[in-house]
């Protein structure tokens, strides 16, 4: 027996087993209770208003990565988008560009099919290559040779009037020496009055200069100067020069005329060159030239 006044050192309480079964009930009590009368809701709103600052703290890493992430994506797209528009820019420049040479070039070969249809002579159509790095000649490549026909001493001319003579063949190109190149000389004649001279290229200036004048000959700025015809080699009526002015000297009685050539090699990509037989064009450019010699 206990002796009375003694004191419990050990007290036995409910088992384990019985307060898991008083909190299973109590949750699920509190669970019907909620859901069908929502007693709990200002207590749920008082908790979550405590705990949101804490929430915040834990996703704040994670929402500056999200951030993060984000703006080096858009800054990647938009860096690609401004590369994609700054290379359309350019197609569409490059484009422009194309069409409008392509508008230039599809007139100037209907001027040169207009002056093909005038001419007599059978031409070929030709195209320049480049045109060689000289400063002491003014020269043209072109993209047909003796395969199409093309021989040297063959005249080359567009729109404007004569643009110079063949100088060169291959099988597959052709070069041409321009009208102000001191290799060509072409015979002529002034528009308003019927006067034959021959005209001459080298000039520095990039001009053809008409020589050996009389002081007293019958030639004056403005003047038109066109093909003569004589010899064969270029047909008769085409567009030269324009004389700008003529120098005389009284103390030498010669005069010299400088002209300015009609014809824009320079501004041009294709060309015609009239099939003529070499050899007999350069023996009538040089009867010319002894006939015009004699008579001044």
């Amino acid at each position: 027996m206990r002796e009375p006044g003694t004191i419990r050192l050990f007290k036995r309480g409910p088992t384990a087993e019985f307060k898991l079964f008083a909190l299973v009930f109590l949750a699920l009590a509190l669970l019907v209770v909620d859901t069908r009368w929502q007693v709990l809701e200002p207590a749920r709103q008082a908790v979550s208003v405590v705990i949101y600052p804490f929430q915040r703290l834990m996703f704040a890493p994670r929402d500056a990565i999200a951030r993060l992430s984000d703006w080096a994506d858009h800054a990647d797209r938009a860096r690609s988008e401004r590369e994609a528009l700054q290379r359309q820019r350019i197609e569409l420049a490059q484009l422009s560009t194309h069409a409008a040479q392509l508008a230039a070039e599809n007139e100037q070969l209907r001027r040169l099919l207009d002056v093909a249809e005038v001419v007599t002579q059978p031409s070929v159509a030709v195209q320049v290559l480049y045109e060689p790095a000289n400063a002491f000649s003014s020269h043209l490549i072109f993209n047909k040779g003796s395969s199409s026909g093309i021989q040297p001493g063959m005249p080359v001319i567009d729109d404007g009037g004569v643009v110079g003579q063949i100088v060169r063949v291959t099988p597959f190109t052709s070069e041409a020496a321009l009208l102000t190149d001191d290799r060509v000389s072409i015979p002529v004649q002034v528009l308003r009055n019927g006067l034959r001279l021959i005209a001459f290229g080298g000039n520095a200036s990039g001009k053809v200069e008409v020589r050996y004048l009389t002081a007293d000959v019958d030639l004056v700025a403005g003047d038109t100067l066109i093909t003569s015809g004589i010899g064969g080699l270029f047909p008769a009526g085409l567009s030269v020069a324009v004389v700008e002015h003529v120098e005389r000297d009284a103390t030498s009685g010669f005069a010299r005329a400088v002209a300015q050539p009609l014809s824009h090699p320079e501004r041009h990509r294709h060309f015609l060159v009239l099939r003529v037989g070499a050899a007999q064009a350069g023996a009538s450019t040089n009867k010319d030239t002894n006939d015009q010699e004699a008579q001044n």
